[in-house]
């Protein structure tokens, strides 16, 4: 099963909580005040990440 991860920009305060708790480490340091996403192909869909940001920018969805 693979998994996307999807940033909403618009929400996203690059506050890297999602980085600090993903097991995978899926999210790069912010770049200008926003989360990077460096190897969603190694995404489990634990949605640690989401369930951490604490302004909902992120969503999981299985592919």
């Amino acid at each position: 099963m693979t998994y996307k991860i999807t940033v909403d920009f618009s929400k996203c305060d690059g506050d890297a909580a999602c980085r600090d708790v993903c097991p995978q480490e899926c999210y790069a340091d912010p770049v200008d005040g926003k989360t990077v996403i460096k190897k969603d192909y190694e995404c489990i869909g634990c949605e640690a990440c989401a369930n951490s940001c604490p302004n909902g920018a992120i969503k999981i969805t299985e592919e």
